[in-house]
């Protein structure tokens, strides 16, 4: 599957791969989608309509790079997708705690988050019915709250915006929905809308 592009930079590769919890458990995962006749061009609308401008934008490389292995190319590229592709089994790392820090991998809330877009339970039911596909990402050496703005500005057209903060990731989501809901969150990590109110009229 390495050859698929999900848009005009990403590969399905990138996308199945970038979590912190896959690379510790790369051997024991398999990251790709089971239903990929409906998965993968949900991640490809994802990639063309949302991650492809905001990396046209804020550029997929420093200046002055000059490429090298996969490992150096992730680690080192201004557009940094940290959560994409959530197949159904690297949910259940997530879910699993580290046996050193006693902490959960991650968190998931797969019937929420749309992280695993289009992948059918056994029982033949969506994981997450909102359907669509979702990413976290961050652009180095710029606030977060930077390309939110820019993002609510060009009025791409998301499903969900999750900002945690100047310096942390962002999540965003398309789908069907389109319904370009935003949230931040509380300390304690409940949703609110409370000191974002200029961007809900953007």
């Amino acid at each position: 599957m390495d050859e698929v592009l999900l848009g005009r930079y990403l590969s399905l590769t990138e996308f199945c791969t970038c979590t912190q919890t896959y690379r510790q458990y790369a051997e024991l995962i398999n990251p790709f989608p089971e239903n990929p006749q409906e998965t993968i061009p949900a991640l490809q609308a994802l990639n063309q309509q949302i991650l492809d401008p905001i990396i046209e934008q804020f550029g997929r490389f420093p200046q002055g790079f000059s490429g090298g292995d996969a490992a150096r190319t992730l680690r080192e590229s201004q557009f940094q997708l940290t959560y994409g592709f959530c197949s159904p089994d690297l949910r259940k790392f997530l879910e699993r705690k580290d046996p050193i820090t006693g902490l959960k991998n991650g968190r998931v809330a797969p019937h929420l988050d749309q992280h695993m877009a289009h992948e059918v339970k056994k029982t033949g039911k969506y994981y997450c019915d909102r359907l669509g596909a979702a990413a976290d990402f961050r652009i180095l050496n710029t606030p977060s709250c930077q390309v939110v703005e820019w993002i609510l500005q060009q009025k791409l057209p998301f499903d969900s915006l999750y900002f945690y903060g100047s310096d942390r990731p962002i999540h965003i989501s398309y789908g069907p929905q389109h319904k370009r809901d935003i949230w931040t969150f509380t300390p304690t990590g409940v949703p609110t809308r409370k000191g974002i109110e200029g961007w809900l009229n953007l």
